[in-house]
């Protein structure tokens, strides 16, 4: 019984978030998403931006890069207050930062809202500093505003949900004025598509993505399906 119950350690452990701290090494071997458009920065100053953190930006990434209307989406680091974090501090709990997206959107395409949605639609909002097998404030759930306007769409949103009692467990996502993004390192961008074959992306990430593409199908674009 303890060799079984330290293999089922082991094997939470080397499919967790944390562990990706101990093994920044990329797996490139094939893709599971048709290969994207990248726009160049100056391409992308005519789009609106939103920002979001629900746990692992491998896996949040992946989701809003397949939405109608997305441009563009960047994983770093935001809500906290240290300068220019590292994925070895952040990642390690050290310091007030949680893993974010930037996401780039045309909103004549896609809406604020719809983009709530799918942040409420892909993760547990209301697991307090987890997300999945990744634990500790660093994957908290924080929905970020940058105006009055998108402050009160995301919580009316919240209100719908408690009102309709969709979960049966308090929201604990936070509601946040946005402040300051840092891009994470070059190799997390995109690092679903380029690295299928890494234990996290297969265990974690993909049927993450699943879930969120079977309730939600509409919302993908065609070269998601």
């Amino acid at each position: 019984m303890y060799k079984v119950t330290l293999l089922a350690i082991a094997i939470l452990f080397s499919t967790s978030c944390e562990s990706k701290v101990r093994n920044n090494k990329q797996d490139h071997i094939g893709k599971t998403h048709q290969e994207p458009i990248k726009l160049s920065a100056e391409e992308l100053q005519k789009y609106d931006v939103a920002y979001f953190a629900s746990g692992c930006f491998w896996c949040v990434e992946a989701i809003y890069e397949d939405v109608i209307g997305v441009k563009e989406v960047i994983s770093g680091y935001s809500g906290g207050t240290e300068a220019n974090p590292t994925y070895e501090q952040v990642g390690r709990g050290l310091t007030s930062h949680a893993e974010a997206v930037k996401v780039y959107y045309d909103s004549n395409e896609v809406s604020f809202e719809t983009l709530v949605k799918v942040f409420f639609g892909s993760h547990d909002p209301t697991t307090l500093n987890r997300q999945g097998p990744d634990r500790g404030p660093q994957y908290r759930s924080i929905a970020f505003y940058s105006n009055d306007s998108e402050k009160n769409i995301i919580e009316n949103y919240i209100a719908q949900l408690k009102k309709d009692k969709v979960y049966n467990r308090p929201i604990v996502t936070q509601v946040e004025k946005f402040t300051k993004f840092y891009d994470a390192e070059d190799y997390h961008q995109d690092y679903e598509r380029l690295n299928p074959n890494n234990p996290y992306i297969i265990n974690i990430s993909i049927p993450r993505y699943k879930r969120f593409a079977a309730k939600y199908p509409e919302l993908l674009k065609k070269s998601a399906h």
